[in-house]
């Protein structure tokens, strides 16, 4: 088992993160929803709010998102948002 994520944050346009982290944390309709390496695949339908991206360096990335979905499969995190930009910390 991987003990990183390998993560992509994007619209339709653009790419607005990709890179690897320890956890990821996405605003799900039915509720927040944390993800680890090893997770079991699942697709989730997105409501607005804050995706958070946990960098291997120690770095919190956060994204304020509007709609979309989130893939995630074997360590793979696909986050395709409608709208979305960079929270500075």
């Amino acid at each position: 088992m991987s003990k990183l994520l390998n993560v992509e944050i994007v619209t339709r346009s653009q790419i607005l993160w990709e890179g690897a982290a320890t956890h990821v944390s996405i605003p799900a309709e039915d509720g927040r929803l944390g993800i680890l390496p090893g997770r079991q695949p699942v697709l989730a339908v997105l409501a607005d709010g804050v995706v958070e991206a946990h960098s291997e360096d120690g770095e919190t990335i956060r994204f304020e998102v509007s709609g979309g979905f989130a893939s995630v499969d074997v360590d793979f995190v696909t986050v395709v948002v409608e709208q979305g930009s960079r929270l500075e910390a």
